[in-house]
């Protein structure tokens, strides 16, 4: 996995994350080094993308509810509304 092209946002190096892309391009992992803590990925919406955020400790989900017309502005919402989440 690699992180080429992945915006990799202030909020999450700072803290000594970083986002990496699976090998499909769908999805991303959120990594903290020891193991991925989330998965952002990719979802049919409405002929075009949405994003489900996965927490990959306990299995929650949530989705944005939104549609974006790429697979890369969908993750990059993903994790946005990530950041929202945990407060950061």
């Amino acid at each position: 996995m690699a992180t080429a092209n992945i915006p990799q946002p202030q909020w999450l190096t700072c803290r000594g994350g970083k986002l990496v892309a699976s090998s499909n391009g769908m999805s991303w992992l959120l990594d903290f080094g020891v193991e991925p803590l989330y998965a952002l990925v990719a979802i049919p919406a409405e002929g075009k993308h949405g994003v489900k955020i996965m927490d990959t400790v306990n299995g929650h989900q949530f989705s944005t509810g939104k549609v974006y017309p790429t697979v890369q502005s969908a993750l990059e919402a993903g994790a946005e509304a990530l950041r929202e989440k945990l407060g950061w």
